[in-house]
């Protein structure tokens, strides 16, 4: 694991200096090894650097830039198959200088250009400089594990790992990406492709980009979608097969993701997500696991049920009941780690947990991805819920509601808030086609309409974008669409970057082994009631093969996951954040907000009169960040 970023400067002002700043904004990532390189050419100034956390091949002959003839390379991630790759690479001539992943890439792009991005299994976000063509080419992995931020204006090309990185080189503009806006209050996260700031983008994962410095130009292109195995023809393994097969590939993965040259160990909450990992890298094995959790002292506690189930698979495990001063503690410190407004308030847990393991370890598997690629949220049960409804409204009926619905769009002002929005939403759904009507529908089961969030803002700020960009024909079901909307937007925007931020703030590599590419193709192409029992239930495959491993009834209990009295704090102990964050003079630093609209809503949820209640956390968020990074 380790931080990358350069630029490539068509106008010649930047310099190594601005590099070297550039890649010590990224200690934290990588704090074993410091690299820069420039190249100098007719067509402008290529940049290199790379900050090290040293993981495999822990020797010099791992440092970067690394260079292999006309080809330079910085690197952040893990490829777990390298040692496979490279050994049809000797076969066919190569010779290598060192035991890194980081060389066997070089010489699989090489060896096979482009292509060579099919072989790698793994989580990467690298730039690779050919010298010989004057390109750039980046590339992030397929599920988005690794962050890669890039930025083009006027001349200059910047990426990097972590906003911050581009934010050091002075010509970045920070200019507000205005239009994103209402999409964070309603999601709690900037969706990719965009970023907080306009010209500035993630590279969405799956996909590689191409600078031409001969043309001055850059080209994005795909490589990987989760959507072309969702609409594949579905399997026709029998429940039994599917689950052996799946079992193997889970195997694969979660050894693959235990390839290290340091200590590495495990999240454990005793869920069935976590429980799958530990159970089974902890079978048949000697050497015991270790396992971390914590637990608080207010909020949901999973501490009992991660102990229960470490006691009974024999791992080696560690336990931290952490104070409410400590979860607090944390909150100040979001808006640096993060960069750019962030509202999922389970960063805190993670943060204490990856500050725990790594006391005792350098690599630590997470379970995220579970619920989106087994089906295991409560929205995708809701959503089934509202769309077996919407269906039995007899056509007639849809024709006539939706002709008398502009009154009522007109006449909503007497209900409380959230049944206009609820109305409003339900209205719009009946004058939709079919492809809006399940946007809106998943918007209603997020529970956060659009038209309430637009209210947050003065009229320039003010949205109607979908977040989703995702063609939805040729599904077989309705949760399916909503799987792939959170594996192609929730899952890398929000749970993976979450835990990549949280991770690299203590020097730690997070994995993702349920996040394999080869499960989640396996996994969209099972047939929806092999995951999913129809009402209320998902992941039935996964839950059977922990079964396997774990008594089903020391696992079968409500789930609860990371949740702190968030809300509670606000209105106690961390009241004067609101008072210093969301008052009315400090609601006026952006001209973003539509300040007295705001400032009644803080009014109302100190009252405990106020629906939504993530969105005071969101908005608090982004006063934070904008302190930290729009006025220091």
């Amino acid at each position: 694991m380790c931080g990358i970023t350069g630029f490539v400067d068509f106008k010649n002002f930047s310099t190594l200096q601005f590099l070297e700043n550039m890649v010590r904004s990224l200690d934290h990532r990588g704090p074993d090894d410091f690299g820069v390189q420039v190249f100098e050419n007719e067509n402008g100034i290529v940049g290199l650097g790379q900050s090290r956390l040293s993981i495999i091949d822990l020797s010099n002959a791992g440092h970067q830039p690394m260079t292999f003839r006309h080809l330079t390379i910085v690197f952040n991630g893990e490829i777990y198959n390298y040692k496979e790759i490279k050994k049809e690479l000797l076969e066919l001539g190569h010779k290598f200088v060192s035991d890194s992943d980081t060389e066997v890439i070089l010489h699989a792009y090489y060896e096979w250009g482009n292509e060579f991005i099919q072989k790698l299994i793994g989580m990467f976000a690298f730039a690779i400089y050919n010298d010989s063509n004057r390109t750039l080419h980046i590339y992030r992995d397929r599920v988005g594990v690794k962050p890669l931020y890039y930025y083009q204006k006027d001349g200059l090309f910047l990426f990097g790992s972590e906003l911050k990185s581009l934010m050091e080189h002075p010509k970045f503009e920070k200019e507000i990406n205005c239009k994103i806006l209402p999409n964070y209050l309603q999601l709690g996260y900037i969706p990719a492709p965009y970023s907080i700031f306009r010209d500035c983008y993630k590279l969405l994962p799956g996909h590689y980009l191409v600078v031409d410095l001969s043309t001055g130009s850059y080209e994005t292109f795909d490589y990987w979608n989760a959507k072309d195995y969702f609409l594949k023809e579905k399997s026709r393994l029998s429940y039994t097969d599917a689950k052996l097969s799946l079992k193997s590939l889970l195997q694969s993965a979660f050894d693959y993701r235990m390839v290290a040259d340091v200590p590495v160990g495990v999240f454990l909450s005793g869920g069935y997500d976590s429980t799958a990992v530990a159970a089974i890298l902890q079978h048949n094995k000697t050497e015991k696991l270790k396992t971390f959790t914590i637990g608080f002292e207010e909020g949901n506690n999973e501490a009992p049920f991660a102990w229960q189930t470490a006691t009974y698979l024999g791992t080696d495990h560690t336990e931290y009941i952490c104070t409410t001063a400590e979860a607090q503690a944390i909150i100040p410190n979001l808006p640096h780690f993060y960069d750019e407004p962030f509202g999922d308030s389970s960063a805190i847990p993670t943060t204490l947990v990856s500050q725990l393991a790594k006391k005792s370890v350098t690599v630590a598997l997470s379970a995220d991805g579970g619920d989106e690629v087994f089906c295991g949220y409560a929205s995708y049960f809701n959503l089934n819920k509202f769309n077996n409804k919407f269906n039995r409204i007899p056509k007639f009926s849809k024709k006539y509601l939706s002709a008398i619905s502009p009154f009522f769009r007109r006449n909503t002002f007497a209900l409380p808030v959230q049944f206009q929005h609820q109305l409003t939403s339900a209205l719009e759904a009946l004058n939709a086609n079919e492809y809006s009507q399940f946007q809106i529908l998943f918007q209603r089961a997020k529970e956060k309409p659009m038209a309430y969030i637009n209210s947050f803002f003065n009229s320039t700020f003010k949205c109607n974008n979908s977040p989703y960009d995702i063609d939805f024909n040729g599904y077989s079901h309705p949760i399916e669409m909503a799987m792939l909307a959170d594996i192609q937007s929730y899952l890398p925007d929000d749970i993976l970057t979450k835990v990549d931020r949280a991770t690299m703030s203590v020097s730690l590599e997070g994995r993702e082994p349920l996040l394999d590419h080869r499960i989640i193709e396996f996994a969209a192409t099972l047939p929806i009631d092999y995951k999913f029992n129809g009402e209320t239930e998902g992941k039935r495959i996964l839950k059977d093969i922990v079964h396997d491993y774990v008594p089903k009834e020391m696992m079968d209990r409500p789930k609860s996951g990371f949740s702190l009295p968030i809300y509670s704090w606000l209105r106690g102990d961390l009241s004067y954040l609101l008072d210093e964050y969301l008052s009315k003079e400090a609601l006026a630093w952006s001209g973003i907000w539509d300040v007295d609209f705001v400032f009644k809503q803080v009014q109302l949820f100190k009252e405990k009169k106020l629906h939504y209640l993530p969105l005071i956390w969101y908005v608090l968020m982004f006063q934070m960040w904008w302190k930290r990074w729009m006025m220091n």
